[in-house]
């Protein structure tokens, strides 16, 4: 799946995810967590494993996380994704 288009999902609420994907060349995760000591590196690898499941191989996602779950983190790049292919 191609990316065509800077897209987002999410907000910037508490115990949710705002995510944004635009397109680049490989995969490039940027994270900001208030638990990012704690989960940065699980929460970079579920990004990371959400992409590699719709076959997006070139993106730049930026997350910025207020202590989502790990289903709302994976809700929100899916929308981000599907929304960045601009269909």
């Amino acid at each position: 799946m191609e990316i065509k288009k800077l897209a987002s999902a999410g907000t910037m609420e508490s115990s949710d995810a705002y995510v944004e994907i635009e397109p680049a060349q490989g995969v490039c995760v940027t994270l900001e967590s208030v638990v990012g000591q704690q989960f940065g590196e699980a929460i970079t690898a579920v990004v990371k494993e959400v992409l590699q499941d719709l076959g997006v191989e070139n993106a730049k996602v930026r997350v910025v996380d207020r202590g989502a779950l790990e289903c709302v983190i994976r809700a929100r790049v899916e929308t981000a994704v599907v929304r960045g292919k601009g269909e």
